[in-house]
């Protein structure tokens, strides 16, 4: 209990003290975890009384939460002038108690981005989202970046990326949050992407492939192929190759494909059950947009699954998921009936 007698805090609480080798942290958002050095591990519960708890209130007056270069949480009291990395907030904490059934989904239908990273502490980790300057891109960095993850919104549009990252840091601003060029219509300038994150010398624990494309008027891209193809998967299939090495060197990693159920309403096969290349990048006389962007939903799983397959055992996981039906934010943007159909459809469907 030295520690806590060096913050200025005594024990009061014998049913609470530590068994030998272990130690009592927090995380950025107030939740206390225990690490044992013995083991090398760490858990929720308090090893002697199972509970879980986090802290209660703010910092008492003088004192200030700061991160060190190694990522780590320190406080620093400007009062009597010393630093610690124990959080003083210790001797207040509460019990968790949930008050949700215990028979309820642990998350369902109604539950935030900032629900699911409660307790969570990204502190060190590094992750690129695409299309990240608005709708579930956005929110998905943003709640990234406010549990300590170093998030990078990678974008097409930098000045609306620009604003993404600045209301970001209003809501905190510690947080390390950036933009990055991106145009999955141009591989080029994926590679140029690639190039440019490798040069940064930082690993790449989280990959969430979350741009996309829909209700586009039939068109090719300067790579000569159909614009929601190339967005929606070849660009992100790109991306993942390019940097797939970091990925590995950075286990474990994860790699996220933003998929739909829209792929189970389409086919990529001939009559004769043989994969037809030219429905992947269809003529203009053979488009339909809701029909392309559901092939290249289901491109996204079969890709997320081989990849998985392929990288699992070297320490990097795949996995594709279904963010909701008709959830209203800029992908639809492309046709006023889509946008039409999303306003009906809104007050019935999960918000961003």
């Amino acid at each position: 209990m030295a520690a806590l007698r060096y913050a200025g805090l005594d024990d009061t609480d014998s049913e609470d003290e530590l068994p030998p080798g272990w130690e009592e942290r927090t995380t950025k958002d107030g939740w206390v975890y225990y690490a044992n050095h013995t083991e090398e591990k760490t858990q929720w519960e308090h090893p002697k009384t199972g509970k879980r708890k986090r802290v209660a209130g703010d910092l008492p007056y003088g004192w200030e939460q700061e991160t060190d270069e190694n990522g780590q949480v320190f406080f620093v009291d400007h009062i009597n002038k010393r630093t610690t990395y124990l959080d003083p907030r210790l001797a207040f904490t509460v019990d968790d108690n949930p008050t949700k059934p215990t028979a309820r989904q642990r998350y369902d239908g109604s539950t935030t981005a900032m629900e699911i990273l409660q307790g969570r502490d990204f502190t060190g980790k590094v992750v690129v989202v695409t299309g990240a300057n608005s709708g579930i891109g956005f929110e998905t960095a943003k709640s990234f970046a406010l549990h300590g993850a170093h998030v990078i919104l990678a974008c097409r549009n930098m000045a609306r990326a620009s604003e993404a990252v600045s209301r970001i840091l209003e809501e905190w601003h510690k947080a390390k949050v950036e933009a990055m060029t991106l145009d999955l219509a141009l591989l080029r300038s994926v590679q140029h992407f690639a190039e440019a994150f490798k040069a940064k010398n930082v690993p790449l624990h989280v990959l969430v492939c979350n741009a996309a494309a829909f209700a586009l008027s039939w068109s090719l891209t300067k790579d000569g192929l159909e614009t929601i193809f190339q967005v929606n998967h070849l660009g992100h299939f790109y991306l993942v190759q390019l940097l797939q090495d970091v990925l590995c060197r950075s286990a474990p990693a994860r790699v996220i494909v933003v998929s739909s159920e829209s792929h189970r309403f389409t086919d990529i096969n001939d009559s004769l059950g043989k994969l037809d290349f030219s429905r992947l990048s269809p003529s203009k006389s053979d488009y339909w947009a809701m029909l392309a962007y559901n092939r290249s939903k289901l491109c996204n799983i079969l890709f997320s699954n081989e990849l998985h397959r392929r990288l699992s055992p070297r320490g990097v996981t795949s996995n594709a998921v279904h963010p909701g039906n008709m959830m209203y934010s800029n992908i639809h943007r492309g046709w006023w009936v889509y946008t039409l159909l999303f306003t009906l459809a809104r007050p019935f469907t999960k918000s961003m």
